[in-house]
């Protein structure tokens, strides 16, 4: 069997607004007639179309080559076009390949991803919720009302960012402080869900990387006192040591990883116990490849992997057969809110249910995808 085409499909998720950017799927074809697929989108504005023209790049060195060769592609890839560095658009690309190989390996075998992973060791994948607060909640009593709600359907993890003034620093990091109201602000929503849900459910605070140490430890205190279950990325991602004047002067369980990229990031995190649990990306940081060599490099530190989930439906079911196999495994992320974005594209929807996913045993991912949907929503600068 060998690779004829690589081709690329951007398109608007529905409900999303231009913050989010185009989800990118990517197919690659054989001439066996089996088609993989990809994705490799993310959430921070048009970082998918740049990893679009990555993927254009790289298709004439794929052209001709056997799609079973996964290890052997993932490197070349990784060696040919990361000489000035492996952190994101060059993984990114990367991963959308990756995760389409193994999808035509599955086809191939007639076997589902997960057991050419060596099978499962759980039924399902549990997950954790994020976006389950209504548009526009500002108030305490609304995220403890959607918090009510959200636990109501079974979910037993909820995560969210509290400290909306510092939505800017998204994109614009400056100084890393918060003014004392706006902290306390977000505090007040906190223990408003720790008050609304009791001490059963897991509250995972998401910090975005906005701050500076001195902010982030004040913050995590701050939290300790409402048994938040982690705090994500308090500091931004490019200094270790910054991550870890954080964790050695709070209590909080500390989760990083979504900006860190390959098994090499991954490794000093672990070897210097800066992190309580590891949430890479299977879109960003190297495919389903790479997500399992960092989940099996996290077992031997004794730390729990929990993937990063925020653009569309295949991150989210390429993410799941890792999650299957992997024995230190915490919790898949996903969005509440877009449940019906993820499906749009799909012939048939995800199998959520409660605080679980169910995987399709069908063989590769297990999806079939609506090539109508996608050029019907394809993606342009004026959607």
């Amino acid at each position: 069997m060998k690779i004829t085409d690589v081709r690329t499909f951007l398109y608007r998720a529905g409900g999303a607004n231009r913050r989010y950017g185009p989800i990118l799927f990517v197919r690659v074809d054989t001439d066996a007639g089996i088609s993989g697929w990809g994705e490799g989108s993310t959430w921070a504005g048009g970082s998918a179309l740049i990893a679009d023209f990555g993927i254009g790049q790289v298709r004439d060195m794929l052209i001709g080559r056997d799609p079973s060769e996964i290890e052997a592609i993932w490197h070349a890839i990784c060696r040919r076009y990361t000489y000035m560095g492996s952190r994101g658009m060059p993984t990114q690309v990367l991963s959308a390949i990756d995760i389409a190989l193994w999808d035509i390996k599955g086809k191939a075998l007639e076997r589902p991803i997960y057991d050419l992973l060596g099978g499962r060791v759980r039924e399902t994948v549990p997950v954790y919720a994020n976006a389950w607060w209504p548009d526009g909640a500002r108030e305490p009593q609304d995220y403890a009302d959607a918090a009510l709600r959200t636990v109501d359907t079974g979910h037993r993890s909820l995560k969210f960012d509290p400290f909306l003034e510092m939505a800017e620093a998204f994109y614009a990091y400056v100084s890393g402080e918060i003014t004392p109201e706006h902290e306390s602000a977000g505090i007040a929503r906190v223990a408003a869900v720790r008050e609304a849900v009791g001490p059963n459910v897991h509250i995972l605070i998401d910090a975005h990387g906005q701050y500076d140490v001195s902010s982030a430890i004040r913050i995590a205190d701050r939290l300790a006192e409402l048994d938040v279950a982690w705090l994500e990325e308090p500091v931004p991602p490019e200094s270790h040591d910054a991550l870890r004047q954080v964790r050695e002067n709070t209590a909080v369980p500390i989760c990083v990883g979504e900006r860190l990229f390959t098994r090499f990031d991954f490794a000093p995190i672990l070897e210097r116990r800066l992190a309580d649990f590891v949430m890479p990306d299977v879109c960003w940081t190297g495919g389903i490849s790479e997500l399992r060599r960092i989940g099996a490099l996290a077992e031997a530190h004794y730390v729990p992997l929990s993937p990063h989930n925020a653009a569309g439906p295949i991150q989210i079911v390429a993410g799941s057969h890792v999650g299957l196999t992997t024995p230190n495994f915490y919790r898949l992320e996903h969005a509440m809110g877009w449940i019906p974005v993820y499906n749009a594209p799909l012939r048939e929807p995800l199998g959520f249910e409660r605080d679980f996913l169910t995987v399709s045993d069908r063989p590769g991912l297990g999806i079939e995808v609506d090539e109508d949907y996608l050029e019907r929503h394809r993606y342009t600068e004026s959607a």
